[in-house]
């Protein structure tokens, strides 16, 4: 009876996982009450490592490549199960295979924004997010930290906890760097190096390695943003005087081609100086002219009105072109008293 039941045992002379692209990390071969035959081929390929465990601990680790299972290639499980060098029989262990290719194009993000203190706006709230890949690199910690006794584990169930690990230094590392929020687009590849040096040990405690993370973004939530569009509008207005002056003589153009239009533009042109005057007066604390407005020499607002009366009846004529109106029309914009 017994030779029966050791002839109707099934045995495994084959052990080997080709991977079907669906983000598996970790496989377990189906056993189902087989064992595996000594001398059995186990294949393990170029982007695979395979674990071995016997009675809950794991024994032995396989690198890539192909090799016979006999008592001299398993040395640790001839050891727990003292086997001998003569030992021919069939045996059961659990084999494990991992994948060890990188993880492309895997996301991070802050869920929430992150506040800290900035240089320049005080208490900010920031947002971050960006890419980054990894590889699997010690299966036994893995095993033993992460994937278990499970039939498969896949890459998706990992992402939640990469990420966080990823995001839970970022708030420190925003406040230790010191760089103003203003500057943090030219620093984004400083920020993805400080974030990896601080991410990839927590990595390794999974038995992971972090090959890249990249920082694609830095931004603030909509309403602060209204608000540093609004500081960035009024920092390129500069001297209210000068930008009053640019509005109207955008106008003047427009304002020739209506009868009687450059002789109405020159009352507006001249309010609209003077209003510019009055604003930049008040502003002409905190704003200063440029060297060379005021090397410039300077002209009336009628005399800037005459002339480009003059200069707008020879593009009518085709005696200049509208590139070089453009052209005199700044030179004399400039020249406003």
């Amino acid at each position: 009876m017994a030779l029966m039941d050791f002839i109707k045992k099934q045995f495994i002379d084959i052990l080997q996982w080709t991977e079907d692209g669906d983000g598996t990390l970790a496989w377990r071969f189906p056993m189902a009450e087989m064992e595996i035959q000594n001398g059995a081929s186990l294949t393990v390929r170029d982007s695979q490592m395979a674990i071995f465990v016997n009675e809950g601990t794991v024994a032995d680790v396989f690198g890539p490549g192909m090799v016979k299972l006999t008592t001299q290639t398993l040395p640790v499980l001839t050891y727990l199960k003292n086997w001998d060098k003569l030992f021919e029989s069939p045996f059961k262990s659990d084999v494990y295979f991992f994948s060890t290719r990188t993880q492309l194009d895997q996301k991070w993000g802050t869920p929430n924004p992150i506040t800290i203190r900035d240089q320049e706006f005080g208490i900010v709230r920031l947002r971050a997010f960006g890419i980054y890949s990894y590889h699997l690199t010690d299966p036994k910690t893995f095993y033993q930290k992460i994937s278990g006794t499970r039939d498969s584990y896949g890459r998706e169930e990992l992402e939640g906890q990469l990420r966080n690990t990823l995001v839970a230094g970022l708030t420190d590392l925003f406040g230790e760097s010191g760089v103003a929020f203003i500057d943090m687009a030219a620093n984004q590849d400083e920020f993805g190096k400080a974030m990896f040096g601080k991410a990839a040990p927590m990595f390794a405690e999974y038995g992971l390695a972090l090959d890249s993370l990249v920082v694609q973004n830095v931004s603030l939530p909509e309403e602060l943003q209204k608000i540093l569009d609004q500081k960035i509008g009024m920092n390129m207005i500069g001297d209210m005087q000068r930008y009053t002056q640019y509005q109207v003589a955008n106008s003047i153009p427009d304002a020739a081609k209506n009868e009687g239009g450059m002789a109405a533009m020159g009352v507006g042109l001249g309010a609209g100086v003077g209003f510019g005057q009055v604003m930049g007066q008040a502003m002409g604390a905190a704003l200063q002219p440029t060297a060379a407005a005021s090397a410039a020499a300077p002209m009336s607002a009628d005399e800037v009105v005459a002339t480009l009366e003059k200069l707008h009846g020879l593009v009518e004529k085709g005696i200049l072109s509208q590139a070089e109106f453009e052209a005199k029309k700044a030179e004399l914009l400039k020249k406003l008293s």
